[in-house]
């Protein structure tokens, strides 16, 4: 009852709530579909939460996507038992990169005041579901070696199940409990994805990830210019 409550009511409450949100709120409240971006209170720390933090994330995704659309040719690369601990030592770094990333756009919003004032509880929520999902997918890395391709055997076919309405637990029912854990708060960041300010990167491209650096003028003095931080 527990594998069906996780791994196939939840999925779809996640998705229905994911797409009719999403679409109601694009709809209803155009203009709160945004980043709300804080780098222009502040960009040094700004810089070194937001890079590492897109990079590393982006980075595990396509991995995670890659199994998900073409499991057969994962599979077949990591025939090599090179290419396999390549491919793992990526993934496991790039789970690192987010996290560094994350923590220190938790730091960022702790340590300056500017920022607590800008940081609402969505936000908060949605920073501790992204903390966990990280962590969750290291430890699985290092405790549950080759990953991607367990990923593409047995969660491939069960995430293929639900989107052709047949859902089929028997693929995840043993799998290991951080596994399981790691599956059930992404299907839970899913469902609150559409109330957060993440559903920008549904709606807007993100050439910010390789555009050159902003040039800020300007136009007072900043030596006569109070700066709080």
């Amino acid at each position: 009852m527990l594998d069906t409550l996780f791994f196939v009511v939840l999925p779809y409450l996640s998705l229905l709530l994911f797409f009719l949100v999403g679409i109601s709120r694009y709809r209803k409240r155009p203009f709160s579909v945004t980043s709300l971006s804080s780098q222009f209170l502040e960009n040094r720390k700004h810089f070194w939460s937001t890079v590492p933090f897109h990079y590393g994330l982006i980075g595990v995704l396509t991995i995670h996507l890659a199994g998900l659309l073409i499991p057969d040719t994962i599979l077949a690369w990591n025939a090599s038992h090179a290419r396999l601990l390549f491919l793992e030592v990526t993934g496991l770094a790039l789970g690192i990169l987010a996290l560094v990333g994350l923590i220190n756009s938790i730091k960022r919003r702790l340590q300056l005041p500017r920022m607590k004032v800008v940081t609402n509880t969505s936000d908060w929520v949605l920073l501790v579901l992204l903390l966990i999902q990280i962590v969750l997918g290291i430890l699985v890395a290092i405790n549950h070696s080759w990953g991607s391709s367990w990923f593409a055997a047995s969660a491939s076919p069960w995430l293929w199940s639900l989107f052709t309405l047949s859902p089929d637990t028997a693929y995840v029912a043993t799998m290991p409990l951080l596994v399981k854990l790691h599956i059930i708060n992404a299907w839970i960041i899913i469902g609150y994805f559409p109330f957060t300010r993440l559903i920008h990167v549904l709606v807007v491209p993100n050439p910010y990830l390789w555009r050159k650096t902003q040039v800020v003028l300007w136009h007072r003095d900043r030596k006569t210019v109070r700066i709080k931080d």
